[in-house]
């Protein structure tokens, strides 16, 4: 029978047991791929976007699509770039939720200025 000597590791923290998950003080790594399959798909909705004005879209389709792909570039940049695809939902929630109530309370405030201005026009007469 030979004995085994077990050497006890230098650097290990004694206050942590050793059947515990150890947290890893790295940053995680994602793959270089990744990067730049985004900036692919940054690059191919810039072009849809330049697309729009050189096909000579008009009205409220231009713009529709305009914004969309703004929209998506702006969700690419923010959940790669940024690292939110990453984080917790709760900080998903901090960061996205408050820009989202203000569009909805603009788009509240510009109906009621709207119905303001028609309630106006329609019992006092005349123009704005």
């Amino acid at each position: 029978m030979s004995a085994t000597t077990v050497h006890a590791d230098p650097h290990a923290n004694p206050n942590v047991s050793s059947d515990a998950p150890v947290a890893d003080e790295a940053h995680q790594h994602h793959p270089v791929r990744l990067y730049f399959a985004v900036w692919g798909w940054l690059f191919v909705l810039s072009a849809c976007s330049y697309m729009v004005d050189y096909i000579g879209l008009q009205g409220w389709l231009r713009w529709t699509l305009i914004v969309l792909f703004m929209l998506l570039k702006a969700g690419l940049i923010v959940a790669i770039f940024m690292h939110i695809a990453w984080e917790r939902l709760t900080l998903i929630y901090a960061i996205l939720l408050p820009p989202l109530l203000v569009l909805v309370f603009v788009a509240i405030m510009a109906s009621e200025a709207n119905y303001t201005l028609l309630t106006r026009v329609l019992y006092l007469g005349g123009g704005p």
